[in-house]
């Protein structure tokens, strides 16, 4: 079993909520990374032979035993999110894009559980407008919050999968476990004309947003109900209020603590932690709510 200390990311657009979950003065907080490994940030294993090491690190000597040779970098990213303001509206690139312009395998599919959801009760997701030349003449007008992007009414335990080239942004209130394939690319097309610390206005990519976009793409709410969610590089379950889990799988598996606190090896886990378990490994908690993210092998893919 590897632990993870996570990663708090300040933003513009971040809460007070995982505040408690971090150490270090700070006064807002967009992200908590539970696992993350993308070369801008980089987990850290806190127990184990690999204390003190970059998770990287492990998965590199390990990937090979459970069919993970495919990857070069771990398939997804784990965060908690709370927004006390909207996000940006934007998109992510999808394969072809990635590869043709970003020179990447993969672009960025991602999905959200909402441990808490919007104050508004909805995010922006999907376009109203079905023509690329439609959305551009509406940036260039500063009318895309009236006249371009959508609603998706949003309630408490909804799951929503986001597919790359979808017009989204998540809004003020919500919090959510967020788990995104390991692409760190979003193009921005507008952010509410808002600055940053130092007056400034945030970079927008508006011609890569527009060759992006898919307008006909519009997400739609699930829910766990007991059963595993797939998609294509993971698939995630919910497990609420348990006190043990073991990983019955024959590759890593991903748990993430959502609510609740145990200490294992003498560390403190709490909300915002991802454990990383081997197959047939196990762990006993305090009473926890908690998501199991699994990588889709070589085999599945």
């Amino acid at each position: 079993m590897q632990i993870l200390k996570p990663i708090p990311h300040e933003t513009i657009w971040g809460g007070k909520r995982l505040l408690p979950y971090t150490e270090g003065k700070r006064t807002h907080l967009g992200h908590l990374y539970s696992i993350v490994s993308n070369g801008e940030f980089e987990s850290k294993i806190i127990n184990s032979k690999y204390k003190n090491r970059l998770f990287k690190d492990y998965f590199n000597d390990v990937k090979h035993k459970y069919n993970l040779d495919g990857y070069e970098l771990f398939p997804f990213v784990i965060a908690l999110v709370d927004p006390a303001e909207d996000l940006s509206i934007q998109v992510h690139p999808n394969d072809d894009f990635a590869n043709k312009y970003e020179n990447r395998k993969y672009g960025k599919n991602e999905s959200w559980y909402f441990i808490e959801p919007p104050t508004n009760g909805w995010l922006f997701n999907g376009s109203k407008l079905k023509s690329i030349e439609g959305i551009k003449t509406k940036i260039d007008q500063n009318r895309v919050e009236e006249d371009v992007i959508d609603h998706l009414a949003i309630q408490k335990g909804d799951y929503v999968f986001v597919e790359a080239g979808t017009i989204h942004a998540a809004t003020h209130g919500a919090l959510f476990y967020e788990i995104e394939e390991n692409c760190n690319l979003t193009y921005r097309f507008f952010d509410y004309n808002r600055k940053d610390k130092n007056g400034n206005s945030r970079e927008l990519h508006i011609g890569k947003a527009l060759k992006a976009i898919n307008p006909n793409l519009k997400s739609e709410p699930k829910r766990y109900d007991g059963k595993e969610i797939k998609e294509r590089l993971y698939s995630t379950k919910l497990y609420e209020k348990e006190t043990e889990y073991k990983n019955k799988s024959k590759t890593l598996e991903c748990l993430t603590i959502l609510n609740g606190e145990s200490s294992l090896d003498n560390i403190k886990i709490q909300t915002g932690t991802t454990l990383v378990l081997e197959p047939n490994e196990e762990v006993k908690l305090n009473t926890s709510t908690f998501i199991i993210a699994r990588p889709t092998t070589d085999e599945g893919k």
